[in-house]
């Protein structure tokens, strides 16, 4: 029984942080093969549709300014764009930053109620075709607003993320190597998911919408821009990956930046899937179940949790003399998590060494989502955005 406990813990680790992408690799070859790829729709730039551009701001007074620059300067249609601020409680001075230039419309709030809060609000607002959400700490490639709205000239498109890029020089420490990494893990399988049908959830860093698909999702949500995006997956319209707009930003300040962070996602992660119960039926939506399971779901639950048997399991097999083949499995576990709390030492006196920081990256991500989860379940989790400290 416990040998057996063994290989299925083993199976759904692998299958999901490495296997569910060879899944998808050939899914993906094997749709190509068959004449099947998704259709990439081009229109004409005088035929892009009205677009706004909403930018949510909580005391991010040291950046704003950057990233209105970058957001004016971004290329599209002359008279199809509008731009937005919305800032939530901001005790700096955010508003009368923005209030500097007379293209945006700033829609200031003195109350902190929560990003969801201020989206609901700023919704309210907008009249154009297209939404496109961006994080005020993030800066825009030029071409991102026709990258993404291009889309939309296909009617089963609802929505258009970008890709998140996490800025990590030679500099970089363990949050910057890790965090790095993950995400250009994550872009390609987010690219060979919308390939394949779907992307499973947007990030906020930057994703848009079409204005008449948006539902308002309930006040106390913690992930909003994942939320917002899988409902309209949920109707049945596609959610396209989109690589060439980016969104680029610095990694967080400091692994424990990065795991508060964490924490909150996978926190998120338990109260969306409690509430997305429809696309767990593999009846209304087979490809889209087996995506968001395989890429989210196992991931924000039973993973994280199968870790921490699998080497349990391991080490009294290991014990129990139950064969070679336990040893090896045994002395390699024992190896990635030694690697991990070096990585934690160099980290704490800011020394550097990269084959270290990815197995802590990973460590830190994975005991993330089980706080998150413990979190979750205690009612801990506020929905009211907490500014993560990124480097400058």
């Amino acid at each position: 029984m416990m040998e057996f406990f063994f290989w299925i813990s083993l199976f759904v680790i692998c299958y999901t942080y490495v296997g569910y992408g060879i899944v998808l690799y050939f899914l993906v070859i094997s749709k190509r093969a068959v004449g099947r790829k998704v259709r990439r729709n081009w229109e004409p730039i005088h035929l892009l549709p009205s677009c706004t551009v909403v930018v949510a701001a909580y005391n991010e007074a040291t950046i704003i300014e950057h990233k209105l620059v970058n957001t004016l300067a971004l290329r599209y249609p002359e008279g199809k764009l509008r731009y937005i601020v919305v800032t939530d409680g901001s005790t700096d001075e955010t508003p009368e930053l923005v209030r500097k230039y007379t293209e945006v419309v700033l829609l200031h709030a003195p109350e902190r109620r929560g990003k969801i809060a201020a989206i609901h609000r700023v919704m309210n607002e907008v009249e154009t075709d297209i939404v496109v959400f961006t994080d005020a700490n993030t800066l825009l490639n030029s071409d991102a607003l026709m990258e993404l709205c291009k889309h939309y000239a296909d009617p089963q498109v609802g929505a258009v993320a970008g890709e998140k890029r996490v800025y990590s020089g030679s500099e970089a420490d363990a949050s910057a190597a890790g965090e790095g990494f993950y995400w250009k893990y994550e872009s390609t399988l987010k690219r060979w998911d919308s390939e394949l049908y779907s992307v499973v959830g947007s990030a906020g860093e930057l994703f848009s919408i079409r204005r008449d698909l948006y539902e308002a999702v309930p006040s106390d949500t913690v992930l909003d821009d994942f939320m917002i995006s899988m409902r309209i997956a949920e109707k049945g319209y596609r959610v396209v990956y989109e690589p060439g707009a980016y969104a680029t930003e610095m990694a967080s300040e400091n692994v424990k930046e990065e795991l508060k962070r964490k924490i909150r996602i996978a926190a998120g992660g338990i109260q969306s899937i409690s509430r997305l119960r429809r696309v767990l039926n593999p009846f209304l939506n087979p490809v889209l179940t087996f995506q968001y399971i395989s890429h989210r779901v196992l991931r924000w639950t039973i993973t994280p949790i199968l870790l921490v048997a699998l080497f349990i399991i391991n080490a009294n097999l290991y014990f129990r003399d139950s064969g070679y083949i336990y040893t090896l499995f045994f002395y390699g576990q024992v190896l990635f998590y030694a690697l991990a709390i070096i990585g934690y030492l160099l980290e704490r006196r800011a020394l550097k060494l990269k084959v270290a920081f990815i197995p802590y990256y990973f460590c830190v991500m994975n005991y993330a989502v089980l706080a998150g989860i413990v979190r979750y379940f205690r009612g801990g989790q506020s929905a009211v955005w907490e500014r993560s400290n990124r480097k400058q």
